[in-house]
């Protein structure tokens, strides 16, 4: 991978360049707007605008290189970028440990969605956003995040603001938060912020404990069960054994491994299983390829 830095003839300002990066325009679509992060806006040249720990990025997909800029306030590396995007040869690795050359349905998702990632978020802002999600389609949660964000976190400019921190949403009060749409959620964000108010490093450690310690502490939150708890370990903390299972991945793990009769017990044994150690990442391509509608347009496996 190799980094330079290059100028556009419209823009004064520098942008950086991963080569090559391993994105199509349809996997950094997905990766960015696909249902694990809702931060990230495509503006009507195709850059991507979005906020990484309270730092506006842009991104430029040109064939197989990524241009990035950073438009501050604070300071981000290239380094914490490849991090944020899994653009390392740990992705390559992951990707081979699948069971792909045994599982021709997961090897035709794989296929569909070349290159497609899972985000390193900050574990906080992901919590707080995955406690938006029930019952709420991505539009509505972003645009619910947005109102929080524009309401109590920092300006960063050209419409963009800073997830406030769970400090902050610790003063504020459960009806006002209802009064930014976000309904019976409220109370779950409220109790969260003050369960966290007291417990500074508790949410922090969850990092560093296993997979199954650490999901049985997120679910000691208000409004967190298994598929909540799942998607914030997994897009939040790495922690690729997590399976969410939503609607899609219902439809998936029935119609396409025959698994209708079977419990959510039993279905996320099979995924370990069957999917191995990153079967986070498999639950990615199968829920992306499924909400697309890319899988019944192909011969049925």
């Amino acid at each position: 991978m190799v980094s330079s830095i290059i100028n556009t003839p419209l823009e004064s300002s520098e942008w950086r360049l991963i080569d090559p990066c391993g994105l199509t325009d349809l996997s950094l679509t997905e990766t960015l707007s696909g249902g694990q992060s809702f931060v990230w806006d495509q503006e009507e040249s195709g850059d991507w605008e979005g906020v990484i720990a309270g730092t506006r990025i842009s991104l430029r997909l040109n064939k197989d290189s990524l241009a990035w800029k950073n438009q501050g306030p604070k300071d981000f590396s290239e380094k914490e970028l490849i991090d944020y995007l899994w653009l390392d040869d740990s992705y390559r690795e992951a990707t081979d440990n699948l069971p792909w050359r045994s599982d021709p349905f997961l090897k035709l998702c794989m296929d569909l969605l070349p290159g497609l990632r899972i985000l390193k978020q900050p574990l906080d802002e992901t919590l707080f956003y995955f406690l938006l999600s029930p019952v709420k389609s991505i539009p509505q949660i972003k645009e619910i995040g947005s109102l929080i964000a524009k309401n109590f976190g920092e300006d960063l400019g050209q419409g963009k603001y800073a997830f406030p921190g769970w400090s902050r949403l610790a003063e504020i009060s459960e009806g006002e938060l209802r009064q930014l749409k976000l309904g019976y959620r409220a109370k779950n964000v409220a109790g969260t912020a003050n369960f966290l108010k007291t417990r500074p490093n508790w949410l922090p450690s969850l990092s560093g404990r296993s997979y199954s310690e650490a999901k049985i502490e997120l679910m000691k939150l208000p409004g967190v069960g298994p598929k909540i708890a799942d998607c914030v370990l997994l897009f939040g903390a790495r922690k690729y054994q997590a399976f969410p299972i939503d609607t899609w991945i219902e439809k998936v793990l029935s119609k396409r491994y025959g698994l209708s009769k079977w419990n959510t017990e039993q279905k996320l044994q099979f995924a370990e299983l069957h999917f191995g150690s990153f079967a986070g990442l498999a639950q990615q391509f199968f829920f992306s390829a499924e909400r697309l509608g890319k899988l019944d347009t192909k011969i049925k496996i």
